[in-house]
């Protein structure tokens, strides 16, 4: 059982979030050079690698509608999760990069622009948060969406920072500030990313995606009318958008009815977001000569 919250609509605001971080980029780092600003050379940094994010998921959102293969039976759902992990790793690259320089500046601080530094990282908050709201509508459904959407809102609130900082910089001429806030971009963005690389380590070795309780999948099977016993529960992503379940079910009823399975099936899937789910009920009276090695007859 599948449910589709509809990815192909994504295509325009992926090219249209693309478009616009990177002539941002291009704006930022001009300006960031211009006015001898770390800060807005860090974050121009940052959200040159939010574009590689955001082709990344693109491409990723992609691949998971590609239909299964006799080779690939799930097809490219996983494309998703390895997109994470590489764009979580090229991120913290990035950002060691970053955190290099900064570390450097405070030994030769440089007067920056606070006024350029004000309207360009204004200019970022802007584009970030509408690039966001893009993908705010399916953010709640698709982990590969909502990464997307929730970089850009941070983006948006680390370009804010920026703002500030030009601000007290023009008040107080500060020079430490800008290296100060350059360190403080990497480790927003470096928290962010590490639970980013996390998530995506774990997928990738089939861990129980986060947002499922097995508790209470395990509570619900053990609660069926007739099921006296569960095992080989096991959980995993096929993507990030999908999950998928297989449990055997130990039955007192010789007799199995195809509604209960389709039942157990459809509470799965509205109630824990299981998308396909294998479930193999076997008798109890079988089970038991299974169990015991014996012959029953």
């Amino acid at each position: 059982m599948s449910h589709d919250h509809g990815v192909k609509n994504y295509n325009k605001a992926f090219a249209l979030g693309i478009a616009l971080n990177i002539i941002f980029v291009v704006i930022e780092a001009s300006y960031g050079v211009m006015a001898d600003s770390l800060a807005l050379i860090a974050d121009a940094w940052h959200n040159l690698s939010d574009v590689v994010s955001l082709l990344l998921a693109w491409g990723a959102s992609y691949l998971s509608t590609k239909p299964a293969t006799l080779t690939r039976t799930y097809g490219l759902k996983r494309a998703s999760i390895l997109a994470s992990l590489i764009s979580a790793v090229l991120l913290i690259f990035a950002l060691g990069g970053i955190a290099y320089e900064a570390i450097e500046r405070f030994s030769n601080p440089q007067s920056i622009h606070g006024l350029t530094v004000i309207i360009v990282a204004g200019i970022g908050v802007l584009i970030n948060a509408a690039t966001a709201m893009l993908f705010m509508a399916d953010q709640k459904h698709d982990l590969n969406i909502r990464g997307a959407y929730l970089h850009m809102l941070t983006d948006a609130g680390v370009s804010f920072g920026v703002v500030l900082a030009g601000i007290v910089f023009m008040y107080t001429g500060w020079l430490w500030l800008d290296p100060v806030i350059s360190l403080f971009i990497v480790l927003v963005v470096l928290i962010g990313t590490w639970g980013l690389l996390k998530d995506s380590i774990n997928l990738s070795l089939d861990a129980v995606p986060k947002e499922i309780n097995m508790i209470e999948i395990r509570n619900y099977l053990e609660s069926l009318t007739n099921i006296s016993e569960i095992h080989d529960l096991h959980v995993w992503a096929l993507g990030t958008r999908e999950n998928a379940l297989s449990v055997h079910l130990i039955s007192k009823n010789t007799f199995i009815n195809n509604d209960f399975l389709y039942e157990v099936q459809k509470h799965l899937h509205d109630n824990f977001h299981i998308e396909h789910a294998t479930i193999q009920v076997e008798n109890l009276k079988d089970n038991k000569c299974l169990l015991n090695q014996v012959k029953c007859v």
